[in-house]
Order: structure tokens, then sequence, then C-alpha cells
């Protein structure tokens, strides 16, 4: 059926159109498009296989949710659930069968999405029960607070999608994801009143649908787990009545803060940092951000043309990146904290200053932290090197050479204070206020102690600071991303590694059961 969106969206709103569609043309069950439930299509006989010994296993009386709007996630979290059946939970997967969170989808393809994701699900029953929310019916209205929550997570989606902070509400993109988010709230809001789960688990939990939800099930009092991966491999970061991508390490850090690094556990962390800099992920890291190897701090000196002066290192997030926003302390927005520190830089040519734009921002869409200062400071001034996302400098070469660090949320603070190097952080970083770290809660204090700070160079971290920064960094690098099967980024050559089999083995267990637990909601004990 070869028709026009316009022509779909009409024939969307009449039944049984799409379940002709699909009657007719995809009689094996497979979608030729880009929602494509792959994994599931390929792997569900052997999953019922290996679920097969654990299907007269007592369930242990705890109700799990998982909700995924997005076809990489929803294959992600049937296998989530399978695992936790495996171990015992009732679990219900809660889904919308988009394959894009930026652009419309008329209503005849959507529900042809749904036609071809309930089929694959449902021959996961008895061990899931997939659930629609296409098949749900709304409440009628949102209360007035959740209402309100919703709104502040589209404004978050189109801060992330535009990657720029200012957001005015007029934009495509804001009214698509208010329409969408307000949707999914309210048919959670529904479903959770009549089907109250104990857990409900969530990717992400910040932006689009998914914050939906999880906002929704907070705002019940349901408990809410998100989970998300960064670049280490088999491992998951997990939050527990938090959203996870804000790194809360308060109880690990209270657990830790008083311990002194093991000569193996030191060199396991220099390992792993070491790692970190280099262009080869390896068996530790699903992906890096490094596009130049180490040429050392000697050489990236000369090829900036850097002299003798001291070397202020501004390393930058990328703009509208999760890992940024809801994070402001005093500025308004990382966009102001950037043009401020930028106007006060330019008139210190006691310094050099390096701005160096995070390598992440090749793939991005929006614009550039360059323009932002381009557009305060036409002409930089001599002293102020901007190094590009896509131009060959490896970021640790400039970190050999710095003296200061003005960081507002990255990791790569963290990274400096390990080196000894004093860092002055602006935004709400998971390590700040760690005890090695210089912080600011308002423009005065923030500006007073950069001052202060510029005119103590070369005096570095103190030997205690340096130790707590790299107790610290064992702690976050090492110990709160939990170890976990399946990456999202290598679901299908992880699925081989660690089959649902193994995972739920002896030997798998040990590796995987308290983390899977934990997603489930059973407390994280540091």
């Amino acid at each position: 059926m070869n028709l026009k969106s316009p022509v779909k969206h009409l024939l969307g709103a009449v039944p049984l159109t799409a379940e002709l569609d699909w009657a007719l043309r995809y009689r094996d069950g497979r979608l030729d498009r880009r929602f494509r439930l792959h994994v599931l299509e390929e792997q569900t006989p052997r999953l019922l296989q290996e679920m097969a010994p654990h299907a007269a296993a007592p369930l242990n009386g705890k109700r799990v949710f998982f909700f995924a709007p997005w076809h990489y996630w929803i294959v992600h979290t049937a296998l989530c659930g399978l695992a936790l059946r495996g171990l015992g939970y009732d679990v219900t997967l809660g889904y919308l069968p988009y394959s894009d969170y930026d652009r419309p989808v008329n209503r005849f393809d959507l529900r042809l999405q749904n036609l071809y994701a309930r089929t694959l699900l449902r021959r996961l029953r008895p061990y899931l029960h997939p659930v629609s929310f296409l098949d749900l019916k709304p409440a009628p209205v949102l209360p007035e607070a959740l209402f309100y929550t919703v709104e502040r997570v589209t404004v978050f989606d189109t801060q992330y999608t535009l990657q720029r902070e200012d957001v005015t509400g007029a934009e495509p993109i804001y009214r698509l994801r208010a329409e969408r988010n307000q949707a999914a709230a309210r048919l959670a809001l529904a479903y959770f009143e009549k089907n109250r789960p104990d857990v409900v688990i969530v990717p992400n939990g910040m932006i689009q649908e998914y914050a939906a939800v999880y906002e929704t099930a907070r705002f019940l009092g349901i408990q809410a787990v998100t989970y998300e991966f960064g670049e280490h491999n088999h491992r998951t970061w997990i939050g527990q009545n938090r959203l996870v991508i804000h790194h809360i390490t308060d109880e690990l850090w209270e657990a830790r803060k008083n311990r002194k690094l093991t000569p193996d556990q030191r060199r396991e962390l220099e390992q792993f940092l070491t790692g970190r800099q280099g262009l080869t992920t390896g068996e530790q890291f699903a992906h890096l951000w490094q596009k130049a190897g180490r040429e050392g701090g000697d050489k990236i000196r000369a090829a900036l043309g850097l002299d003798s002066r001291p070397v202020v290192l501004l390393p930058t997030n990328v703009l509208g990146d999760s890992a940024t926003l809801g994070l402001t302390v005093f500025s308004a927005s990382m966009t102001e904290w950037l043009q401020r520190v930028i106007v006060f830089l330019a008139n210190r040519p006691e310094v050099q200053v390096v701005v160096r734009i995070h390598p992440a921002e090749t793939w991005t869409v929006g614009p550039s932290v360059a323009e932002i200062i381009h557009q305060t400071l036409p002409e930089l001034p001599s002293h102020i090197r901007l190094i590009g996302s896509q131009e060959q400098v490896n970021t640790y070469d400039l970190m050999e050479i710095a003296d200061l660090a003005l960081v507002y949320t990255t990791t790569a603070g963290l990274e400096m204070a390990t080196r000894g190097i004093p860092v002055l952080v602006s935004g709400r970083a998971h390590y700040r206020k760690k005890g090695f770290t210089l912080e600011a809660d308002s423009w005065e204090e923030y500006f007073a102690k950069l001052d202060a700070a510029l005119k103590s160079i070369p005096t570095r971290l103190s030997e205690e600071q340096v130790a707590q920064a790299w107790n610290y960094a064992y702690a976050f690098f090492r110990e709160y991303p939990r170890p976990f099967p399946w990456h999202l980024e290598k679901i299908g050559p992880d699925l081989e590694k660690y089959p649902l089999a193994h995972v739920l083995s002896p030997d798998g267990r040990a590796q995987f059961e308290r983390t899977f637990r934990q997603m489930a909601g059973e407390p994280i004990v540091w």
C-alpha cells in the first residue's frame, strides 16, 4: 500500500485498514522499515528455549513494569524483563511503537508498527505481559502538578533535540514533544491507577516519554528506577527514585570517602583512565570520544604556539546534552556561564586560555559552543585559543599542560583533579563538593574564586586532595556502574557473549543477579 502520508493519516482513523494491510503484506511477521525489532525477530526462538527451564519457577510477588517508547529500548527492556522473570519477578512491558522521537508519524504507520511490535512481543508470553500504550484509554486530564512537571520535560526535550538552551515554546519540536509527553503521562496515569505495579523501570528517565512515565510513577508514589549506559562495556548506571543521568553518588561517597585505595585498585583505575585516552575501545569500552592519539604536552604546546605563561583549560560539555540539563547552580544556563567566563578571561592576558570543544559535537545538530563564544567575542584575544570538535587534538595532551581547569559538569574535571590540577566547577557536577574541587554558589563567589585561582598559579592540589580525587574516581568509574550483560549499543554481540541462559545460570547470577535485583528496586548497599 504505497500511499502518501496525508492519505495514510486519514486511513489510520478507519478501523481495520492497518490490520488488513498487515495481514496481506506482512505474513512473515517482519516489517521492513526503520521501526524494526531485529534482535527479537532473530532471537525469540532461542530466548524461549532458554526461558523454558524457568517457566515453572515461582514468582516472588513483586510486580515490575518496564516502559520503552522507541524500538531499540523495546528490545533492551524485553531482554531485561525476561531476565527478571527468570529471577522470579512478575514483569509487564509497556511500550509505544515509535521509531523517532523528533518526527511526526502518520496514524496508519503507527498502527502498523503497533501490530508488528504486538505480534513479536506476544511470542514472549507467558514470561512477559506486553501492553501497548496505543491500546489504552488515557486519563481525561493530568493533575496540575503533574502537568507542569511534564511541561518541564518538554523543555528538556526541546533543548536536547535542538541542542540549544533557549526555548520559547513556539518551536515545532516543542509542540510535538508536548503532545507526546502529555499523552504518555495520561496513559500511564490511567494504567497505573488501575494496575499499580510495585516498581516502574524506565531508561534514562529525564527526557521524552521515558520521563513522562517516570514522573507519573513518582507522582503516584510508585518506586521508579532509571538506568542508562555510558562508555563502559558490560556496565550500567542505576538510579532509584532519581534521574540516573545526574549521577547522584552521595550514598556511595559516604561509604567510601575515608577509604585508601589499595595498590591493586590504583593500578586498575590507572589502566581504565589510560584506556579513556585512546582510540581503541577494546573490551573495556563501548565507545570513546578522542579522535587523535596522544602526542605529549610538549608537542601540543608547540603545535598551538603556546608560550611559557600559565594555561587555563576549559573543556566544554555538549550543549543540550542530558548530562547538563537541570544542573545549573548559580547561572541561568551553561551558555550564560560560557559567555560570562570568556569575557572575564578576555581581560586576563597574564594566562593563556584553551577552550576545548567536546569531540562529540562532531555528531550534533545544534549550535556549537564555538558559535556562542564567537557571538560573545567576535574577535578572540591572542591569549585565547579555541580547539574545535573535529580538530586532531587529544584532550589529554591539553590536560598535561594545564595549570587550572574551568568546567561545567564534564567528567574531564574529575580526571584533571586526579592529576593535581585545581578545578573550578560551575555546574552541579557529581564530583562537586567532594573535597578536591573549587566551587561556588553565586556569581560573586565564582569570580572571586576564579580570580584567586588565577593569582595562585602554579599552586597544585594537596597530596590529600589528589588522594581523595583518586578515591572518588575509583568509586565513580569502577563501582558506581553496575555489572550488566547487554550494552544498548552492542545488544547483538553482547547477547552472543552473554546469552540469557548464561545470565540465569549460577555463573551468570554471580556476575549480574545483584544488578538485576537493584534494577527491580531492591536497595543498593555500597
